[in-house]
């Protein structure tokens, strides 16, 4: 089969395309022909060493992915077999991920995928969706699942919301019937976000947003997901109501932040930071189920019509898919795997 290996961190040219057998399941696990692999921010991370250490000799990159299981191990229904699937945190811990025509996976990571989902959604879902999952139900006094009408009555802040995270937060939000507003950094963002179904887009770059998200919720926001901690603090403080919560899942250019210890003790601020391989299992599991019946409810679209351009690579360019998401991309980069 064909695949994509690092044996080195560094840039993306120490990706390369070479030939390794098909790997067979273990117990417990699956065998997945993948057609979309799915890049995030944590695998050009991982690949350039910025994230964590390096585990393994040899590693096949990238944490999701869809396509369809063609062998499964022992004590898993063989049923499977055919069934089209999304996958998460394939090379979590793990040497394989999804840049490859064939993957194996713990039977429970791979999750099934409607017929009417293509792989395109399967594939962008993983590591955004159960992220922004994650900073949905983390409040103090908010659901710790979604579902339709579980946020009825909240306002959430989506930053970013032309990001594939802060994409996710609107369309989940939405389907739980939050009212969501969301901070954009241009017009042609605004637009993405309006497509992804925010309520009402902000220019943070534009007058006074803080004024303008106040004029929407004068009570102030609920839930503030947040991908740029340390420079939208100012503002997600100055719209936070009492013991609202601010989930952030990244800090975008920078590492440190500021607090004002008064200020948030005053607001009951509850500050809570999320990434997936930490969160427990409990939290990814539940996660994935509510994700995976917003798929069915046909929550989770994308492409540029839905607010998440989708930007193509095939498998041999798996380096320029790296480079473009490092270079801010807008969008969603995929891997075309196989047919």
């Amino acid at each position: 089969m064909k695949a994509i290996i690092y044996r080195d961190n560094g840039s993306p040219d120490v990706l390369q395309l070479v030939e390794r057998d098909r790997p067979a399941p273990g117990p417990g696990e699956v065998r997945v022909r993948v057609a979309v692999s799915g890049v995030n921010p944590t695998d050009w991370q991982a690949r350039s060493g910025i994230a964590h250490r390096k585990l393994f000799p040899e590693i096949t990159p990238h944490l999701d992915g869809a396509g369809v299981i063609d062998a499964v191990g022992e004590c898993v229904d063989p049923g499977r077999v055919g069934q089209r699937v999304w996958l998460f945190m394939a090379a979590a811990g793990r040497p394989t991920g999804t840049a490859a025509e064939f993957t194996v996976v713990p039977a429970d990571q791979a999750v099934p995928l409607p017929d009417e989902a293509s792989f395109d959604v399967g594939a962008s879902l993983g590591v955004p969706a159960l992220t922004a999952h994650r900073a949905l139900t983390v409040a103090e006094d908010g659901p710790r699942r979604l579902y339709p009408g579980a946020l009825d009555g909240k306002i959430v802040l989506a930053a970013a919301g032309a990001g594939a995270v802060g994409h996710a937060v609107i369309q989940l939000a939405r389907w739980a019937a939050a009212t969501v507003i969301s901070t954009v950094s241009s017009p042609e963002k605004a637009k993405l976000a309006t497509a992804a179904g925010a309520h009402h887009v902000i220019n943070y770059r534009e007058g006074d947003p803080a004024a303008a998200v106040r004029a929407i919720a004068p009570d102030g926001v609920d839930i503030v997901a947040e991908v740029a901690l340390g420079a939208n603090l100012a503002l997600d403080l100055a719209v936070l109501r009492t013991r609202g919560t601010i989930a952030t899942y990244a800090n975008e250019g920078g590492q440190t932040v500021e607090l004002n210890v008064g200020q948030n003790m005053v607001l009951n601020t509850r500050l809570q930071f999320l990434v997936l391989y930490t969160a427990g299992p409990q939290a990814r599991a539940t996660a994935v189920e509510d994700v995976a019946a917003a798929v069915r409810d046909g929550a989770l679209p994308v492409g540029e019509e839905r607010g998440l351009p989708l930007v193509r690579f095939p498998l041999h360019r798996t380096a320029d898919a790296h480079r473009a998401l490092e270079t801010g991309t807008v969008g969603k980069v995929l891997v075309d795997v196989t047919p």
